[in-house]
């Protein structure tokens, strides 16, 4: 078997640099993509430096030609594309911060169309780009990564632990994402492609701030874990950690 194949979108940082130093680490060749060529090759140079195998690829996940430049670097050096981690993501504000946010009633739409457009819009169109790719991979993964404020369940339950927690744009962008990864997964289901939604944690980055419970070296297992499922492994799930979240 050739060594496996890893795009990490917004992978010169945060959640998405602690993936690229998981699956690095499970010795798959990962390449990050990164809107600065120059915060990029930072990146590239600290996961070399802890042995991993990277390349990075200057990619902003809002343009359609970079979806094209993706698609023929990896067509072009491996043919195939073995796991897509669609992790680059903005969250429009302080987040989550300590009340409403984005509120549902008087969301600026610009504001909801932004959010929209990255988290959701843009990466819909860059795994249908990319996966005439992935279906050339013995065993693709693609990872959408999600958020436990996109769990309807869970915002819905005056119970729950993130009833309050509400920022509208942010958590309706990632609902709707978790749509796609149950839509996507049935649409392969009859492939060895497994698509999943991963829920990081609340993690100590830039978007998570100083006050989050869990570090930042933490906040790529989950991602990593589903990127590298075995065959008998879940497909159309929600997942922190192992543990499944309520969708």
């Amino acid at each position: 078997m050739p060594q496996k194949v890893a795009f990490i979108t917004g992978g010169n940082r945060g959640l998405g640099y602690q993936t690229a130093l998981e699956l690095g680490r499970a010795d798959i060749k990962v390449v990050i993509g990164s809107r600065s060529l120059v915060h990029g090759e930072q990146a590239l140079a600290k996961l070399r430096a802890a042995d991993v195998k990277a390349d990075v690829l200057l990619f902003d996940i809002t343009r359609t030609a970079s979806h094209s430049s993706a698609y023929s670097y990896f067509n072009g050096k491996f043919g195939r594309l073995d796991i897509l981690v669609n992790n680059a993501g903005i969250a429009g504000g302080t987040f989550p911060g300590t009340g409403p946010e984005h509120r549902a009633a008087d969301v600026p739409l610009d504001l909801l169309h932004q959010i929209f457009e990255t988290n959701f819009f843009s990466t819909v169109a860059l795994t249908k780009a990319l996966l005439p790719l992935i279906k050339k991979s013995p065993a693709g993964r693609i990872v959408n990564l999600s958020s436990i404020l996109g769990s309807l369940t869970l915002q819905s339950d005056p119970k729950s632990p993130i009833y309050h927690a509400k920022s509208f744009a942010y958590d309706a962008s990632k609902s709707a994402l978790n749509a796609f990864t149950v839509h996507l997964a049935y649409e392969l289901r009859d492939t060895k492609i497994k698509v999943n939604s991963a829920h990081p944690g609340w993690v100590k980055t830039d978007m998570g701030g100083a006050q989050a419970t869990l570090e930042l070296s933490e906040g790529g297992k989950t991602s990593a874990a589903l990127a590298t499922l075995p065959d008998d492994g879940p497909t159309g799930g929600f997942f922190h950690l192992g543990k499944p979240l309520p969708w």
